[in-house]
């Protein structure tokens, strides 16, 4: 039996590819500042061991049963204001914790064969006429994501000195009803509004979340997969249509669609609506050459099993 140890396993990605895994007969370790508190809910290929990054401390056993690292952990970047002290945080706590795992990997035997780790779109700037979609040939933004992400892939690629193969994923924006921008893009829906924010004409690069498991699966199963992937639909769509397929798929033609002004947005969650206003369209090409299928290329289908 295999070994597969997740950060950021309580997540919602986490805890999807966690179930996948299982069923699939690999036994899955999550670390956790306070795996007391979580329960394997009869899952006997569930466990849970400590870490702290503050600490810098780590549960040594559990990193050295692990065939795969696969590595989500980071703090939630739409979650609060990006206050000095918040960028702070959703910096270091993806490359502190990058480092953690590299000094234990190094100073300690253990049989490792493969590192996977998130990354974000976010490492692109904008494209806002996208005539050509990025590449993960494409330089990284100068802006605070692209930096970030810069120095997110380079935590993970830093394991290739100890001859471990890499992969990373630049997600999208990870359909999923229950996390993530769906579930707040939902929210107003339940009242019978569909908010479009700024000019909706912006460009949303997204990905089912069963799709998104299924390439981190596929990263553990395939040896030949290695590298730097972007994980996103073949049909990228505007905002505007993400959202009023979204209502259709749930309400039917029982809703009302309202604009948010980009200044609007600004006031209520500062810096951060950059992210939400900015046009970024992302290729799939080079995951699609490697025979990977997705079950939900188009927007449409994926609505329609996220909200039935």
């Amino acid at each position: 039996m295999e070994t597969v140890l997740i950060t950021g396993g309580t997540g919602f990605v986490g805890q999807a590819l966690t179930h996948l895994l299982t069923e699939h007969g690999y036994h899955v370790i999550v670390l956790s500042r306070q795996p007391h508190t979580h329960t394997n809910s009869g899952n006997s290929l569930l466990t849970y061991a400590r870490w702290d990054l503050r600490q810098q401390t780590i549960d040594i056993a559990a990193v050295q049963a692990a065939d795969f690292i696969v590595h989500l952990a980071g703090a939630n970047v739409g979650a609060h204001r990006w206050t000095a002290a918040y960028k702070k945080e959703i910096l270091e706590s993806r490359t502190q914790s990058s480092q953690l795992l590299f000094n234990t990997l190094q100073q300690h035997p253990n049989k490792v064969r493969k590192f996977i780790s998130a990354s974000g779109t976010g490492y692109y700037g904008e494209n806002p006429g996208a005539a050509t979609p990025f590449t993960e040939t494409d330089p990284p933004a100068d802006d605070f994501l692209g930096s970030t992400c810069q120095a997110w892939e380079a935590g993970a690629l830093q394991m290739q000195q100890l001859n471990k193969d890499v992969v990373i994923f630049r997600t999208g924006i990870a359909l999923n009803r229950n996390g993530g921008a769906m579930k707040e893009f939902y929210k107003p829906l339940r009242f019978g509004f569909a908010t479009i924010l700024g000019s909706g004409e912006q460009w949303v690069s997204w990905i089912h979340l069963h799709d998104l498991v299924r390439l981190y699966f596929n990263a553990i199963v395939n040896p030949q997969l290695t590298g730097i992937f972007n994980a996103v639909a073949p049909q990228p769509v505007r905002h505007k249509e993400l959202i009023m397929t979204m209502a259709k798929a749930a309400k039917g033609n029982s809703f009302i669609p309202v604009h948010i002004p980009a200044f609007a947005l600004k006031l209520a969650v500062g810096e951060m609506s950059t992210e939400v206003l900015k046009s970024t369209l992302v290729s799939s090409r080079k995951i699609q050459e490697l025979e990977f299928q997705f079950s939900y290329p188009d927007i449409q289908q994926a609505m329609e099993q996220l909200v039935q």
